[in-house]
């Protein structure tokens, strides 16, 4: 490890002992000053004063200790403050000249390293905290005080939790300097930032400050410093998406240049040495070779030792054991044979010379090689070549294609006789991330697989590179999918503990972005990969054994194996089939169907898919490739996707409702509420969502700022656009800058499956029971869409809903909310759920929407007004009809009509009140005959011949009156019957029968 340079504040120390030492003379006795001996050269050193205006600076003798001796040099005029040194010399304080570092030593000239991290090295701060503490979320910022930078020998790695790790330096500079340093930053899962303040506390050089992701082994960073007080500083800050633990930033190697001068060298470390004099760095001894500190050349292991690259002592080589070799296949041979070969795994450590020592196993006999791969076949009886175009090969022969078909390129390795060339495999060291010059993957036949590596916790590399795709059919630029060709490759894991294997794709030769991980034991399986740009594309597996490093080689059983790999559209392929094709008009070649067209089997034309059906599959598979569209949606012309045209009709009983989303077309950002880990820290899933767009265009899109400062440019690997997209955002206020840190962009909606009102559809599911429900008589409408990325924990891919709900409260965009339960937008991480509030989700309005209101009649004039129902649940459509104005019948005019139909209604009641006296009247006279006829028979009288009723005549009286006659027609008798005395006439019937006699 080196030093700061004696020169930093060198000028004020040394002051400050020469004035102590001036006073002390002064005051002490000559007594003690004569005790006091002569300092010999050994027993002080030289330091440089505080430089002046001017520039100029003394050089004085300091004691390495005070009151140590007397008799010390004068002082001299010193060297120039901007005086500096070459890399690879120091400056002789004596003589005040640069002279060159001795051979074990070096310099930086006018600089200091920092590359042994044992320990955290003088000078550097090394702190934790919870920054969001102050929010009363998660525990105490004391748990965070064991998440720093933890050295670890040759490099210094980061904390992996949730809290903020600084690691920050001081440093100030006489003249203009740089800061460089390596490092490997594998995970996006971990914000890593690096940058300078002033003395103002200023940031300088903000370009530098997001580090970009690493992908091979160290990356080398450099940032110019100012002159004058320099801090700097290392931060990182690590959230977790999927629950997973991201990997730590590694840092090595800091130098400084630009401070006032080295007045010594620097010693190499152990496991480095400097053979020439004037060296401004140490190199690394090779392997079985070992240094001590300030080593000016390596000395060789003993035979029954060894030691690898870069190490300060040698180890004992143990016996060799079945784990320290492998097998492979020989090449064919002119004959067409190969055989198993036994080889031992590089380096070798081991000895088979020691008792118990595995040997190894001799080479087996010669069988025949395998078939060649399909599109490929055997130009002699070693090797095997592709067939030319037009033809295709299960890899024994070439046979042309039938008319009216094509060969379908590709690239399909299932016999692993040799690695073909356009795979390279490595070994990356799980130590020190370097890479090595080693195979880390071995054929085997009908398999390849993962050989032993150096250590256990090494990566062992495979890689595809492929030049480019020539899809069959261009894909729109509106198609749900711009699939331009697929990879799938069959694998096993064999693992006895926590094996990693990483998949992984890079663009055009960009760092290299994780698509799936699998971890420990996974039986034989399949995975497919589909690829979106058309671009040189590489494709690279890493096995780990093991995440810990442990001496020696104790897993190599556990393996990976890959038995085959299958990629689509390769540009410049070899093909193992042919494919029905478009015929041209001549009839001779094939030509590719326009977006949306199939090709009919029995004549080889195109046709289009039927109205309401767009092509998903494959143009040569017929009629089946067309897919119906889903609920609430169309096909759009080409018939490349199903889109919604930001309308929405729904039948309810009695009412028939009609939406119109096309304010909601645009994107819309949301961020869900905090999400808190168990230390406390904020960070929050940024989302970008579009609901229908046009024509199926996604308008949502969301970026990465951190990993990769290309992320803006078009085309970026880094740039997610979809219906709906996620980003993890950790704010200002945490990472310390002005602006958020956005990363890990993925699509969680690249397909609009259908609109409904139901809660599923096409095995989506929408609980409404994850919403707290509206209240309100209208149905939620809700948008299900599918995204095209699968993994292995989401088969089928991942799944989004969109649960659009009226609200009249919540003009324009509204509001975006996330389950309570899940407050990340899912409970199961594949399928998401959102509810979007606004008053644009409620239906337009009808005559239904409405109420008409009558108002008095004034005048003669009669208002109508309309107003709408409360609570208002809709917007837009019909508009409120105009106030209506009628003429009416005054309140004059009612009361004449009133009047007169009154009066008519009083003579009536006066006429039938005539009447029924007239007949009460009649009654009465009836009776008192019967009265008097009574009275006659009791006083035994004779009967006078008069007008009495005699018996019986009370029935026949009844059958007389008993006729019926109108009302008219009673008034009328009732006047010509009365005589002139005033009596009526009443006809009597005599008992004799006689005619009637009127009295």
């Amino acid at each position: 490890m080196a030093g700061a340079g004696a020169g930093t504040g060198a000028g004020t120390g040394a002051r400050r002992v020469l004035l102590a030492l001036w006073v002390a003379a002064a005051v002490a006795p000559r007594r003690a000053e004569e005790r006091l001996h002569v300092c010999k050269e050994s027993e002080y050193h030289y330091e440089y004063t505080a430089c002046d205006s001017s520039g100029s600076r003394w050089r004085v003798a300091v004691p390495h200790a005070p009151g140590l001796c007397t008799g010390l040099p004068d002082p001299v005029k010193g060297t120039e403050c901007s005086f500096s040194c070459k890399a690879g010399e120091f400056l002789d304080m004596k003589a005040q000249a640069c002279q060159p570092c001795a051979e074990g030593t070096y310099s930086l000239g006018t600089g200091v390293r920092f590359d042994e991290w044992d320990e955290v090295p003088r000078g550097f701060a090394n702190v934790a905290a919870n920054l969001e503490a102050g929010d009363g979320f998660g525990d105490s910022p004391a748990n965070c005080t064991a998440s720093t930078w933890v050295p670890l020998g040759d490099y210094v790695a980061s904390n992996t939790d949730e809290c903020t790790a600084t690691l920050m330096y001081a440093v100030n500079l006489k003249q203009s300097g740089t800061v460089s340093f390596e490092y490997i930053y594998p995970d996006s899962s971990i914000v890593f930032e690096f940058f300078v303040q002033n003395d103002q506390c200023q940031p300088a050089a903000e370009e530098s400050r997001w580090m970009r992701t690493t992908e091979k082994g160290w990356e080398f960073h450099s940032v110019e410093l100012s002159r004058g007080n320099n801090v700097l500083y290392w931060r990182t800050t690590a959230f977790s998406v999927w629950t997973k633990v991201p990997k730590p930033v590694l840092l090595r190697n800091v130098g400084i240049t630009g401070v006032a001068y080295t007045s010594e060298c620097f010693p190499c470390k152990p496991g480095t040495f400097a053979a020439a004099a004037g060296s401004s760095f140490c190199r690394l001894c090779p392997a079985d070779t070992f240094s001590g500190k300030g080593a000016a050349a390596c000395q060789p292991c003993e035979p029954a030792a060894y030691a690898e690259p870069g190490s300060a002592s040698c180890k004992l080589r143990p016996p060799c054991t079945a784990e320290d070799y492998f097998y492979t296949h020989t090449a064919c041979d002119g004959d067409g044979q190969t055989r198993l070969l036994f080889k031992w795994a590089e380096p070798k450590t081991c000895s088979e010379e020691l008792p118990r020592a595995a040997k190894l196993p001799p080479s087996g006999a010669k069988t025949a090689c395998p078939p060649c791969n399909p599109g490929f076949f055997k130009s002699n009886a070693s090797s095997c070549e592709p067939c030319p175009y037009g033809s295709y090969s299960n890899g024994s022969g070439c046979a042309s294609c039938p008319a009216g078909t094509e060969p379908a390129l590709g690239l399909e390795y299932k016999w692993w006789n040799t690695l073909p060339p356009n795979m390279e495999t490595t070994v990356l060291s799980g130590v020190n991330f370097e890479y090595k010059g080693m195979a880390g993957w071995e054929v085997a036949g009908d398999y390849i697989y993962t050989v032993a590596g150096a250590s256990d916790n090494d990566f062992m590399i495979l890689t595809l590179v492929v030049p480019g795709f020539s899809p069959p059919q261009p894909a729109p630029e509106e198609a749900e999918s711009k699939e331009v060709a697929r990879i799938t490759f069959v694998f096993e894991t064999v693992c006895s503990v926590g094996c990693e294997l990483y998949f992984m794709v890079g663009v055009n030769s960009r760092s290299n972005t994780p698509v799936e991980t699998w971890t420990g034991a996974k039986g034989k399986q399949s995975y497919t990969y589909v690829v979106e740009k058309n671009a040189t594309t590489s494709f690279t597996w890493a096995f780990q054994r093991t995440p810990y490093h442990e001496a020696g080689r104790r897993y190599t059983s556990d393996v990976a194996k890959l038995y085959s790999v299958n990629v689509t559209n390769v540009l410049g392929g070899v093909a193992s089939f042919c494919r029905r094709c478009a015929l041209e008009p001549a009839g001779s070649s094939c030509a590719a169907c326009p977006p949306g067209h199939y090709v009919e089997p029995a004549s080889g034309a195109c046709r289009p898919c039927a109205p309401g059906t767009y092509l998903r599959g494959h143009p040569p598979d017929g009629s089946r490739a067309c897919v119906p569209c889903g609920p609430g949606t169309q096909s759009n012309k080409a018939r490349s996707l199903c889109y919604n045209d930001c309308s929405f009709s729904l039948a309810l009983p009695g009412r028939a409702l009609r939406y119109d989303f096309s304010a909601l077309a645009t994107a819309t950002t949301f961020t869900s509420a905090p999400s808190f880990t168990s230390k406390g820290l904020k960070y929050f899933h940024h989302f970008n969502v579009s609901l229908c767009g046009n024509h199926g265009r996604k308008m949502a899109s969301c970026a990465d700022n951190v990993t990769d400062a290309r992320a803006a440019e078009p085309g970026s690997s880094r740039l997610v656009t979809s219906y709906v997209c996620q980003a993890v955002v950790v704010p200002s206020d945490v990472v310390g800058y002005r602006g958020a840190v956005s990363s890990q962009p993925v699509s969680l909606a690249d397909r609009l499956v259908g609109v409904t009102a139901g809660p599923a559809l096409d095995g989506i599911v929408s609980p409404p029971e994850h919403f707290a429900p509206a209240g309100a008589e209208l149905p939620d409408v809700v948008f299900f869409f599918r995204s095209n990325e699968v993994t292995q924990s989401c088969g089928a891919g991942r799944a989004t809903t969109i649960r659009l709900r009226c609200n009249p409260l919540r003009p324009g965009a509204g509001t975006l909310a996330v389950p309570s339960k899940c407050p990340d937008g899912t409970c199961d991480g594949c399928t998401f759920h959102f509810l979007w509030e606004t008053a644009e989700a409620c239906p337009l309005c009808s005559a239904g929407d409405y109420r008409a209101i009558v108002g008095a009649c004034l005048g003669g004039v009669q208002r109508t007004t309309y107003v709408w129902r409360e609570p208002r649940l809709c917007r837009g459509g019909s508009a409120l009809p105009r106030q209506q104005v009628s003429v009416c019948k005054s309140m004059d005019f009612w009361l004449k009509v009133g009047i007169a139909a009154g009066t008519c209604a009083a003579v009536l009641l006066a006429v039938l009140a005539c009447y029924f006296w007239k007949k009460n009247q009649r009654l009465e006279y009836k009776y008192s005959k019967l009265v008097m006829n009574s009275t006659a028979k009791d006083s035994e009288l004779p009967a006078p011949d008069s007008c009495a009723i005699m018996e019986g005549e009370d029935a026949e009286d009844d059958l007389l009156f008993a006729s019926k006659k109108s009302l008219f027609g009673k008034i009328k008798s009732f006047t010509s019957k009365r005589t002139a005395d005033g009596f009526d006439s009443v006809p009597l019937k005599t008992s004799s029968g006689s005619t009637d006699l009127e009295l």
